[in-house]
């Protein structure tokens, strides 16, 4: 399940359980807001998601892709141990800004 929420000039995404070939479906349509966002930081928290897979990895790949073209800054905060080991193996820690 995802959140949209805006607080001040951030628009924040919570992400909450997994997010695996089955949830990114609906997922993807959740994030559709985002991709009209200009000029505003775009945080992506993953402080209740407990599982990502390779589908939700695109799913955060096209965030800061549309993010870029409008430029907007993508954060992700509050990743588990779990969720930032597969953010290493991909190569995705040094795509996004961890907080």
């Amino acid at each position: 399940m995802t959140t949209i929420k805006q607080e001040g000039n951030q628009y924040v995404a919570y992400f909450e359980g997994r997010l695996d070939t089955a949830a990114a479906v609906t997922t993807a349509e959740d994030v559709k807001p985002l991709y009209d966002v200009t000029n505003s930081e775009i945080v992506l928290d993953c402080s209740k998601l407990d599982y990502i897979s390779s589908s939700g990895l695109r799913i955060f790949l096209s965030i800061r892709k549309e993010a870029a073209l409008k430029n907007n800054k993508v954060i992700v905060r509050h990743i588990s141990d779990d969720i930032r080991q597969v953010f290493v193996m991909t190569g995705f820690v040094s795509l996004f800004e961890i907080q």
